[in-house]
């Protein structure tokens, strides 16, 4: 493993990251479970950063993948295409969004590049409302959105955006109201913000904070937040890279827990849709996505292996009802969590939704933040067999649990046994 690793570093970036003293090469996985180059077996809580969201290997989808790629495997948005036309059918009417029209990309960052290039031109301003704490990917224009500066590697920017309150429930200074004093305060912050500038372009947010540490405002915050961008004329963009597909257990999308006032104008999506392949995509109302005036293509999005790849997981994930196995499963997993964490005085908070788990650690006895305890539970659960992720804007010390939404109870108990002991080593 030494060897790949020093490859890696003679070719790879500095900043390119990887996990773990002793990076792993992960050579197969099937289910819930993963495998690395030494033989070692883990539970994976991560899926490849919420990417691998129903199972490892699932044969309906592997199968999907190798009879379309034995009839063709690329051709381009320049011609019909069958699959990616069924896929957008059905991503159209699960979105909420009337008269949708749905645009592929190979990425959340590209997709919500799109977004913001559709949002810019349709409102013509180049300001953007983002909230602090956010993510939305690694391109020029996602990382001048992106509220979490550990992700944010450069203040040039060709947007101009403005941060509101509102995506960090427990921390910043409305932390100790109630929840309909923190949406009151939240509220009246983006009325004062936006009588001091002008009519931005949109707000775009994610419903659950991802990078951030799997934080969320109280629900009903950007139903609210919706009625205050109508009457200035701003658009709503959900990113639902991380929340889309079920995975919140509640709601088929993040942005339903905000629903009272109807869809986003644009949605984002990526990461679990297609199970592992590189599939993003942007969904909008007709009126929003047509408006740009220039001819426009993708070379890869959409492409026919990614699009039968996608198409078969969403039929997995609708037939087998993964969104209540997340709600069922998830909740007890987080109960779980909860009364573990209950031993550590480490541990300040234990939170989130179906199968979208944050663990925040500090230090004893503060409220400080504890990356370098993170980083030690992150290796124990490893030792453990146990693959988890970590976040939690620029401190790095939450961590994040988010498996296949096929686990079952026995893995979930597996699993936050693995990370009792991780917690209990750390200390």
């Amino acid at each position: 493993m030494s060897g790949l690793y020093e490859r890696h570093r003679a070719v790879s970036p500095e900043w390119l990251a990887l996990y773990y003293r002793h990076p792993v090469e992960l050579t197969h996985g099937e289910g819930r479970y993963v495998w690395d180059a030494d033989g070692n077996r883990y539970l994976d809580f991560f899926g490849g950063i919420l990417t691998t969201m129903t199972a490892h290997a699932l044969p309906e989808v592997t199968k999907a993948v190798a009879e379309q790629a034995g009839r063709i495997i690329h051709s381009s948005t320049l011609y019909l295409n069958r699959p990616m036309v069924e896929l957008a059918e059905r991503i159209a009417a699960l979105s909420g969004i009337p008269d949708a029209r749905v645009f592929f990309t190979t990425s959340g960052t590209e997709a919500n590049d799109t977004a913001l290039l559709l949002a810019t031109a349709y409102r013509g301003s180049n300001q953007i409302l983002a909230m602090r704490n956010s993510y939305h990917g690694r391109s020029f224009s996602t990382v001048s959105i992106t509220g979490n500066q550990a992700w944010s590697p450069t203040s040039l920017s060709p947007l101009q955006t403005l941060y509101v309150h509102g995506g960090v429930r427990s921390r910043g200074p409305y932390a100790e109201l109630s929840d309909e004093r923190f949406i009151e305060a939240c509220v009246a912050d983006l009325e004062d913000l936006l009588g001091h500038t002008r009519v931005p372009a949109a707000l775009i947010a994610e419903p659950v904070q991802g990078v951030g540490g799997f934080t969320s405002p109280p629900d009903g915050l950007f139903a609210a937040f919706r009625q205050v961008l109508d009457r200035h004329g701003v658009l709503w963009i959900s990113d639902e890279v991380q929340t889309g597909w079920g995975r919140t257990g509640d709601h088929f999308w993040g942005w339903q827990a905000h629903a009272e006032h109807g869809p986003p104008d644009i949605l984002t999506f990526a990461k679990g849709i297609g199970n592992g392949m590189s599939v993003g995509g942007v969904v909008a109302r007709a009126e929003v996505m047509n408006c740009l005036d220039a001819n426009s293509i993708s070379t890869f999005g959409g492409s026919p292996v990614t699009m039968a790849a996608s198409l078969a997981n969403l039929s997995y994930l609708l037939e087998h009802d993964l969104q209540g196995n997340a709600r069922r499963v998830g909740g007890l997993l987080i109960e779980r969590l909860r009364s573990v964490a209950a031993a550590s005085p480490a541990v300040r908070e234990v939170r989130g939704r179906g199968l979208m788990i944050g663990i925040e650690l500090v230090r004893p006895g503060t409220d400080e933040a504890a990356p370098e305890a993170a980083a030690a539970v992150l290796e124990a659960a490893r030792a453990g067999g146990l693959l988890i992720g970590k976040g939690g804007g620029h401190h790095t010390s939450v961590l994040r649990i988010a498996p296949p939404l096929t686990l079952t109870v026995a893995e979930a108990e597996e699993g936050a046994a693995i990370l009792a002991d991780a917690l209990h080593a750390a200390a």
